[in-house]
């Protein structure tokens, strides 16, 4: 868990706007940012471009936000359209094509020997259970698909993409999980004028110290301690990769979040 007082200027720099220029670029870095687990890069391709991701000591879950994109991962070539994703680990390389513009968001974390590299494709129809999920409820309710799932063998990582409701708040009851895991929230398909608002505060209840980090398509925003609720304006779906990052291999569970228990109860 990061150290020190939590004042608003220093939550004030955890949302980061991610750049649009073509190439690889690492957004979000653990001591660079205010984090110590949890990295996030984007990778801009021109259609035609090709690009090869070196994870070196790093383990990598990635997914194609725009575009499509031949994929070579482990001696096996996939198709990757919208949404789909990949994980990699063990020092095992991605080789990107891209067949149209394309945009990938890439979370990473310490790499600790306990991945094996694998391609998910996107498939809106799955059934609930541990890949396609439901939370929260009424003006909370928000869509899930996991792209690493914490049934599936891994380091550091559990990621996924959530789609709110027009208007919907996410990532509701407000929770934290800062003892266990840091997070990342990346939106998309939120072009102006459509935005959102991703709420950071760290004591329980404590609303008037609240930072309001305006997103829309392409911002990204930490959550290294404290509470993290998130809202769309009217006519916006809040729609983002989330990547969580263990501090240990251990914690590395999805149901370690704590609710603010000034506001558990309200849906």
């Amino acid at each position: 868990m990061v150290q020190g007082i939590v004042t608003r200027e220093r939550m004030e720099k955890w949302k980061i706007v991610s750049p649009e220029e073509y190439g690889f670029h690492k957004v979000i870095v653990p001591g660079r940012e205010d984090c110590q687990a949890a990295a996030m890069y984007r990778l801009n391709l021109a259609a035609g471009q090709r690009y090869e991701l070196m994870p070196g000591g790093e383990e990598m879950n990635g997914v194609c936000i725009k575009g499509e994109a031949g994929l070579e991962l482990a001696g096996r070539h996939y198709h990757c359209g919208r949404f789909d994703s990949f994980y990699t680990a063990g020092g095992n390389s991605v080789a990107i094509e891209a067949e149209a513009d394309c945009v990938f968001y890439i979370g990473a974390s310490v790499d600790e020997g306990y991945g094996t590299p694998f391609f998910r494709a996107f498939n809106p129809r799955l059934p609930l259970g541990e890949i396609h999920q439901i939370h929260g409820k009424g003006v909370g309710q928000r869509e899930v698909f996991m792209t690493l799932n914490q049934e599936i063998q891994a380091s550091r990582l559990i990621a996924g993409l959530t789609w709110g409701g027009n208007g919907a708040w996410t990532s509701w009851p407000p929770h934290q999980h800062e003892a266990d895991l840091e997070e990342i929230y990346c939106y998309f398909d939120m072009d102006e004028p459509h935005f959102g608002l991703h709420l950071s505060y760290t004591a329980p209840g404590d609303v008037d110290n609240i930072v309001a980090h305006p997103v829309k398509s392409g911002s990204m925003v930490l959550a290294p301690r404290g509470y993290h609720p998130t809202v769309a304006s009217p006519g916006t779906r809040n729609a983002y990769f989330w990547v969580l990052a263990a501090h240990s291999h251990e914690s590395r569970s999805y149901d370690l979040a704590v609710l603010d228990p000034r506001r558990e109860q309200m849906n």
